[in-house]
C-alpha cells in the first residue's frame, strides 16, 4: 500500500488544484457577471435621463399649400426676365447675387428650424386702435384673417416650394406725439386686444409678430414689456426704428435710430428664452427705411434659435422701393430681407411677381 501512497498524494494535489482553478474561474465570471451587471444597472440609470430630454417643439402654423395646378413662377420666366428692369441712371440690368426664388442672403446660413427656412411670411399690419395704420384696423378679426388669407395663397401659388404662412402684425407699443403717462411717447395696446389676436392666429394655424415702436423707451424694456406673449409658439417680434427717438424728441416730428448692437441684446434674449422654455425657433424682424435709422447694422446676427430679416418698409414710387431695398437688403445683406408694400401710397403698388423678381426675393412681405 506504501508504494501506492505517492501516486495518490500526486493524485489529490492535482485534483485540489483543479479544483482550485475551477474556484477561481467560477470567481472571476461571478465578478465578470457582476460588473456587466452593474455595467447594465448603470445604463438603466441613465436611460431615464435620455427620457427625460424634451422633444423637439411642434411648428404652431400650416403654411397655405398650393392650390392644385399652381406653376411656380420661376418655370414661367425666362433667364433675362428674372432680375428687375434697368432703373433710370443704369447702364445694364444688374447680375443677381442670390438665385431667383431663393431667400438667403449671400454667404449667410440659417441653423435654426425657423419659420423662414421654408416658408415665406405674409403680413397684414397695423392695430385695432386705428384706421390709418394698416389694414388690421379696418376690419374685424375674421374678415381680416380671411383677406390675409387670400393675399398669402397668392405667394403660394406663386413659389410652391415656397408656401407661405399668413402672419398677424400687430402694433403692440404704439408711438405718441404726447409723452404720455410714463412719459416715454409710448401707448401700449392693450392685453385683451393682444390676446385676440394671438388667439386667433392660433385659431387658423398663423403666426403673429408683435410689433414695438419704442419712443423714449429703450428695446430691451419693451422686449421685456411682450415677454409673456413671446412664450407662445406662434408669437414672434418686430422692430420699428424709425420710432425711437432720444430724450426731447417726438416720434413722427424726429427721425428716430436704433443701434444694431441694441437689437442684437434682443435676438440674444429671446434665443435663451426660445431655448429655456423649449419652444420652436423665433423671427426678430427689423424695420428700415433709410440708412440713419440703423446704425451698427452689421451687430445683427441670428443664432441657432432666432432668425433675423431687415425689412425696408419706405413708401412712394415702385422704382425707388426697389432701387432702396437693393441698397438696404442686398448690398447690406443681414440673414434674410423683407419688402414692406403700402397699398394706399406706394405707386404703383407692386405686384406679387414683381416682389419676388426683387434679390434677393423676400422672405417677408408685409402689407400696411
Amino acid at each position: 500500500m506504501k508504494k501506492y501512497l505517492p501516486i495518490i498524494l500526486t493524485v489529490s494535489l492535482m485534483l485540489g488544484a483543479c479544483s482550485s482553478q475551477t474556484a477561481t474561474k467560477e470567481k472571476e465570471k461571478e465578478e465578470t457577471s457582476s460588473e456587466q451587471k452593474s455595467s447594465v444597472e448603470k445604463e438603466k440609470q441613465k436611460a431615464p435621463e435620455k427620457e427625460q430630454q424634451p422633444e423637439e417643439p411642434e411648428q404652431p402654423y400650416k403654411p397655405l399649400e398650393p392650390t392644385e395646378g399652381a406653376v411656380s413662377l420661376k418655370e414661367t420666366l425666362t433667364k433675362e426676365s428674372q432680375t428687375q428692369p434697368v432703373q433710370e441712371g443704369q447702364k445694364e440690368q444688374p447680375e443677381r447675387k442670390v438665385p431667383f426664388g431663393e431667400t438667403l442672403s449671400t454667404e449667410m446660413e440659417d441653423l435654426s428650424d425657423g419659420p423662414l427656412k421654408d416658408h415665406r411670411l405674409v403680413t397684414y399690419y397695423g392695430t385695432p386702435a386705428s384706421k390709418h395704420m394698416g389694414i388690421l384696423g379696418q376690419l374685424e378679426p375674421e374678415e381680416y384673417i380671411k383677406k390675409l388669407k387670400e393675399q398669402a395663397q397668392v405667394y403660394s401659388d406663386l413659389d410652391p416650394e415656397r408656401p407661405a404662412v399668413p402672419t398677424i402684425e400687430l402694433i403692440t407699443t404704439m408711438a405718441q406725439s404726447a409723452p404720455g403717462p410714463d412719459g416715454d411717447y409710448v401707448q401700449m395696446t392693450s392685453e385683451e386686444n393682444i390676446e385676440t389676436y394671438v388667439k386667433l392666429a392660433e385659431k387658423h394655424d398663423a403666426l403673429v409678430l408683435l410689433d414695438i415702436q419704442l419712443g423714449t423707451d429703450t428695446v430691451m424694456n419693451q422686449v421685456k414689456m411682450v415677454e409673456k406673449w413671446l412664450k407662445h409658439p406662434n408669437v414672434h417680434l418686430a422692430i420699428d426704428t424709425e420710432f425711437h427717438v432720444a430724450q426731447g424728441e417726438k416720434p413722427g416730428e424726429d427721425l428716430g435710430e436704433v443701434d444694431g448692437r441694441d437689437i442684437q441684446e434682443a435676438v440674444e434674449y429671446i434665443s435663451d428664452l426660445a431655448e429655456k422654455n423649449n419652444l420652436p425657433d423665433k423671427l426678430v424682424l427689423v424695420h428700415q427705411f433709410t440708412g440713419p435709422v440703423l446704425f451698427n447694422k452689421d451687430a445683427i446676427e441670428p443664432t441657432e434659435n432666432v432668425e433675423v430679416a431687415i425689412n425696408f418698409d419706405g413708401w412712394g414710387a415702385a422704382a425707388d422701393k426697389q432701387a432702396l431695398y437693393r441698397r438696404y437688403i442686398r448690398d447690406e445683406p443681414a440673414q434674410y430681407g423683407a419688402f414692406k408694400i403700402f397699398y394706399e401710397k406706394d405707386v404703383p403698388v407692386l405686384t406679387p411677381e414683381e416682389v419676388l423678381k426683387m434679390d434677393p426675393s423676400p422672405a417677408v412681405i408685409n402689407y400696411q
